[in-house]
């Protein structure tokens, strides 16, 4: 894969919108496209990521395990983004992922992205801000079932 066809998938993913066009150059000719057939695990839960992953066509299937279990979800949308928190931290998580169809992944590495944040400290800030506001959007989202379970 050339390195402008790796950026152009950047460019469409979500978490790295926070990045320049020469960030996700660089971020691209790090990445590693991968390819996943139907029913095959990308990773699996208590696994710690070494960074994220972006959809460049398949749809991925996400399942929490343990104490979080709850009903699968599925990604699909080209530029959707596995793990974005792993692009900074660097902690097993507790959700299983698993092609559902034949998909290509490209696979941004953790070393990479930091390797940028440290030349670049208003990117380090603007991904942790942005990894804010995901916990802050899925902590509200949580809020009503929070209430439900306490009963109020």
């Amino acid at each position: 894969m050339r390195m402008d066809d790796a950026a152009g998938v950047l460019a469409r993913a979500d978490f790295f919108d926070i990045c320049d066009d020469e960030e996700r150059r660089m971020l691209g000719f790090a990445g590693d496209r991968q390819r996943f057939a139907a029913g095959e695990m990308i990773y699996k839960a208590g696994d710690t990521p070494m960074g994220a992953y972006v959809i460049v066509y398949g749809t991925v299937e996400a399942r929490h395990e343990g104490d979080e279990a709850s009903a699968p979800y599925r990604l699909s949308e080209p530029g959707s983004v596995i793990s974005p928190t792993a692009m900074i931290i660097s902690k097993p998580r507790p959700v299983t992922f698993s092609a559902l169809t034949d998909c290509e992944l490209l696979f941004v590495p953790r070393s990479a992205f930091l390797k940028l944040a440290r030349q670049d400290p208003d990117l380090a800030q603007r991904a942790a801000d942005r990894i804010q506001q995901d916990l802050g959007r899925y902590m509200h989202a949580l809020e009503p079932l929070r209430q439900r379970m306490k009963g109020g």
